[in-house]
């Protein structure tokens, strides 16, 4: 196939290309700097130049492509100032639009755009088991997800097909969820965050980018999927095992409001419950690689 994809020089974007370019396809990217991204990403076979908040891609980025996969997005870490979360919702929610607006312009569309969400569409659900078929949340990252989703879903038309991949906390070297805890594991620091009871789904980046590539290559899947290992741990266990595998004591809490301090509104996000299935994955044969916690840990830490 040939792929265009958005986000390519991300932690999840680098891996991604490299897999789709080892399965054989062509790969082309859609770039703030174009020249970093080819020298990122040297899989890539052409970069084309764009800004997602000012404007619609250039149409020849799309000639002769088959799939379309967009995974740009601000990251979420850190302090949420007014600005920061503006530039967190904007670049999903405005660079999909422009995103889809382009493909309106096309006479001759991509069979699939693969558009990335996040399990933070659920919201904090406690108990909760969510499927795909679970109603959105109402906090600002849920807003942020549902919205996102919406615009992607305006790219729905006779002979295109729309796929909202709703993401967890995704685990590989290098990034990602892991790059923000292995400091202080690595010296005896680590533990639970708040109660330690709330739901984390996970997912290992190449069981991720595995899904992705069965994803295109399957007609027959459209719609919402959770990108999620078949095994949510809660976070008290998820520090425990963190611990085992880096043979690191992982018992000293964070409290809840400590988080607050430190991280204002981002926190409700590192505390906030969802118990998130693959249900529609399973369903489509996805066979995991990594379901359980501990296995994906030592793979990528090597332990």
């Amino acid at each position: 196939m040939n792929i265009l994809i958005t986000g390519a020089t991300g932690f999840l974007g680098r891996r991604l290309c490299e897999m789709l370019h080892q399965a054989g396809h062509t790969v082309r990217a859609l770039s703030r700097d174009s020249v970093a991204a080819k020298q990122r990403v040297p899989h890539l076979k052409e970069v084309f130049p764009w800004n997602p908040l000012q404007e619609l891609p250039p149409l020849q980025a799309f000639e002769g492509c088959d799939a379309v996969i967009n995974l740009a997005g601000e990251s979420i870490a850190g302090r949420w100032t007014t600005a920061k979360k503006q530039l967190i919702r904007d670049s999903r929610v405005l660079g999909t639009k422009n995103l889809v607006n382009a493909l309106a312009q096309l006479s001759s569309r991509p069979k699939v755009l693969l558009s990335a969400s996040a399990i933070g569409y659920y919201g904090d659900r406690g108990e909760e088991t969510l499927t795909e078929d679970a109603a959105p949340g109402s906090d600002f990252l849920a807003q942020v997800c549902r919205d996102w989703e919406n615009e992607a879903l305006k790219a729905e038309s006779p002979g295109m097909r729309v796929v909202r991949l709703r993401i967890g906390l995704v685990l590989g070297r290098g990034g990602g969820t892991l790059q923000a805890l292995l400091p202080l594991f690595r010296v005896g620091l680590g533990g639970p965050l708040g109660s330690g009871r709330q739901w984390w789904s996970w997912i290992h980046r190449d069981d991720l980018c595995r899904l992705i590539v069965q994803i295109l290559a399957n007609e027959n899947v459209s719609g919402p999927v959770n990108a999620t290992a078949p095994q949510p741990v809660r976070q008290k266990e998820f520090a425990q095992v963190l611990g085992r595998v880096l043979r690191r004591p992982a018992f000293l809490p964070t409290p809840a409001f400590a988080l607050k301090i430190a991280l204002g509104e981002f926190a409700d996000g590192i505390l906030a419950s969802q118990r998130a299935l693959p249900r529609r994955a399973q369903e489509m044969g996805y066979r995991f690689q990594f379901e359980e916690l501990e296995g994906a840990l030592r793979e990528i830490l090597q332990t």
